[in-house]
């Protein structure tokens, strides 16, 4: 079990952010600190978080490499979003034959990019073009 020190205002600053922080993930990472700061085991936290135990040692680490606030940096950059991507491709395809349905606009979309997406993530691209009653 790793020996770690934590000051007065570190613990007081995981209390708070492990309750009130946008981000579900740095509450998560906080409150494993503060867990570990109240002297409870690996295990127990890891239980308590449902968190693996590698999961928690890598929390551990960003803790001793730059304290409170390494928990809070995220670096999921996310997925790109192909449909927007080839956005003109898209709407030159739907401009030339409307679709009046979204069953066909997913239909004209993959027919003229070769990408198959849900129904929600066309609707939500529709949205986010021309297409999407003037949004």
């Amino acid at each position: 079990m790793r020996k770690i020190e934590f000051s007065p205002d570190d613990i007081k600053q995981l209390r708070a952010e492990s309750n009130r922080h946008s981000h579900p993930i740095v509450r998560r990472r906080m409150g494993a600190l503060l867990l570990k700061s109240e002297g409870l085991g690996h295990g127990q936290i890891g239980h308590i978080l449902g968190i693996s135990q590698p999961t928690l040692r890598a929390y551990f680490d960003l803790y001793l490499q730059d304290g409170v606030e390494a928990l809070k940096h995220l670096n999921y950059q996310g997925k790109a979003n192909l449909l927007l991507e080839r956005k003109a491709e898209i709407i030159e395809a739907l401009e030339a034959d409307p679709p009046a349905t979204l069953k066909q606009a997913q239909a004209r979309i993959e027919a003229a990019t070769g990408l198959h997406r849900s129904l929600p993530q066309v609707r939500e691209f529709l949205k986010k073009t021309k297409f999407g009653g003037g949004k």
